[in-house]
């Protein structure tokens, strides 16, 4: 058996994964610890470098007191983390301002400067739209792409832009902080929608830059997922518990790995994530881009495959806000006392748990509610940060086990949404891989199944997925496995829900309502929350 180590760095948290791998890659143990994410009230959402590393540090050690494997055994270690973040560093490394979160809106100003003006179509800037799609299959134009960050912090901050030697994503950033060397995977790369995808390993593209005035010289060379990016420094040995010269691999960001280490690796394969965040994601071989939905085929960690990826913002935040505003003891929720907030998978494994018993007491359909999962505005298919959460159709009779219900009904419906459009353009699949903390509970997992019409398949751990994909990545890197179109053999499904065709009619009609209430409140979601721009 070889040792890998993968690093799972989301928004609330890292995970430390020790896992082996044989004909299975297994997990062994694992540590995490949380971080802050700051929400500024102009918008923005930052996170600081300082304490992802600090996290890294902490549960590294923290893993290896315990497992009963030496650090020395481990073969290579990589990552899965975030993405289109903005971490702008200097010459040395240091990041000349606190990271940028993806969530972060604050460029309206620069994205409507930079696109917006002249000729338009879905919103952009003919002339820019028609290259970008030319060069990159996509187009930036969503205020969260970390092209209109840069141009943010160079519009406002300019101190700290003159001080920026490398614009670096997330993982880039702990990359560097590994290796000493700065660089960028592939699928960071093209997050940036600077990428030119005819080009490969070259593919930043001049034209796009000069378009879009970003300084060239701040883009780090890009590697492969399963390329060794360099190997543990001294300093960076001695600060993880490590042992020196250690391969560290590039690995990828979760929108590239999560797929893989679900197992849906494969082209046509399709998988469903419920985290922080949500998306749906079907692999090809090819690009495809569906600009009125906001749905575009982005760079996966195979070579030559594509994630053809549709998100929303808030999908398992969803269940945290339930947790926090919902879950009170006079319903059952927190039936021991245990602090589930204090990390992420705690709160997945316990909070699912607890929710899953409540949402049972509650028919399908939630007797007539509906909720909109849009407490961070939303992108896909509509771009609206000024879209937010509501209950609809309350009445006398409805309690809390009903409005907890509809949260996990809502979240469905919305990756039903996205799923129905990712099938206008690309083939999708029957089963379905599910991913993220939502995957722990069969609850959840059988209102997916119900609404979406669709078999849902998950593997063992699916709160783990982006480490195991990882952990995949690490595997080809050291020649174990094939390449990642083979990883999905190493990682079997464990359970399966099939859809239960009772509940058809009810989730039918609630999809339909559902689908017509963003259309029916835009104005008034704008009136409410107009950012400012």
């Amino acid at each position: 058996m070889t040792y890998v180590l993968a690093y799972d760095v989301g928004t609330t948290g890292v995970k430390t994964c020790l896992f082996g791998i044989d004909r299975k890659i297994t997990l062994l143990a694992s540590a995490q610890q949380g971080y802050g994410l700051y929400i500024l009230p102009n918008g923005g959402a930052e996170q600081d470098a300082g304490e992802w590393w600090d996290a890294m540090c902490s549960t590294t050690k923290a893993l290896f007191r315990d497992c009963g494997i030496s650090p020395h055994e481990v073969a290579g270690i990589s990552f899965c983390s975030q993405m289109q973040g903005l971490v702008l560093v200097d010459q040395n490394g240091v990041p000349v301002r606190r990271p940028m979160s993806y969530m972060d809106q604050r460029a309206g100003r620069e994205l409507k400067k930079g696109l917006a003006y002249g000729p338009q179509i879905a919103g952009a800037n003919v002339g820019k739209l028609l290259k970008s799609l030319r060069i990159t299959g996509a187009v930036s134009n969503s205020v969260k792409d970390p092209l209109w960050k840069y141009k943010w912090v160079q519009a406002n901050e300019p101190e700290n832009f003159r001080k920026a030697g490398k614009w670096l994503d997330v993982k880039e950033y702990l990359l560097m902080r590994c290796t000493g060397r700065a660089v960028m995977t592939e699928d960071s790369a093209y997050a940036t929608l600077l990428y030119d995808t005819r080009k490969g390993h070259e593919g930043w593209s001049g034209e796009l830059c000069r378009l879009f005035g970003v300084d060239r010289r701040h883009l780090p060379p890009i590697i492969r997922a399963e390329e060794q990016a360099g190997s543990l420094t001294v300093r960076a040995a001695a600060e993880l518990g490590l042992a020196m010269g250690t391969p560290v691999f590039g690995g990828g960001g979760d929108a590239a790995l999560i797929g893989v280490g679900s197992g849906a690796a494969a082209v046509g394969s399709t998988h469903i994530y419920c985290g922080t965040s949500g998306w749906v994601s079907t692999v090809t071989d090819k690009q495809q881009v569906d600009v009125s939905a906001m749905i575009a085929a982005i760079v996966g960690a195979q070579k030559g495959r594509f994630n053809y990826f549709a998100e929303m913002e808030t999908a398992g935040k969803c269940l945290e806000w339930v947790k926090d505003h919902l879950a009170l003891d006079e319903i059952g929720i927190y039936l021991e006392k245990k602090d589930v907030a204090a990390s992420r998978e705690a709160v997945y494994a316990s909070l699912y748990d607890y929710l899953g018993e409540t949402v049972k007491r509650c028919p399908p359909g939630a007797n007539g509610v509906l909720f909109t999962p849009w407490l961070h505005g939303n992108r896909c298919p509509f771009e609206d940060p000024d879209a937010a959460g509501m209950f609809f159709n309350i009445r006398l009779g409805t309690g809390k086990t009903e409005l907890i219900r509809a949260v996990v009904e809502g979240v469905c419906f919305h990756l039903r949404w996205m799923l129905e459009c990712q099938a206008r353009k690309v083939p999708t699949s029957n089963p379905v891989r599910f991913a993220g903390g939502g995957a722990l509970s069969p609850v959840t997992s059988q209102i997916l199944a119900d609404i979406t019409g669709r078999t849902i398949q998950v593997a063992a751990s699916p709160q783990n997925a982006g480490a195991v994909g990882a952990a995949a990545v690490i595997g080809v890197g050291l020649g174990i496995i094939p390449d990642l179109d083979a990883a999905g053999s190493f990682i079997p499904p464990e359970h399966t829900y099939v859809p239960d065709l009772k509940n058809k009619a009810v989730y039918e009609r609630n999809y339909e309502t559902f689908r017509k209430l963003y259309s029916a409140n835009k104005a008034l979601f704008r009136t409410m929350n107009q950012s400012s721009i």
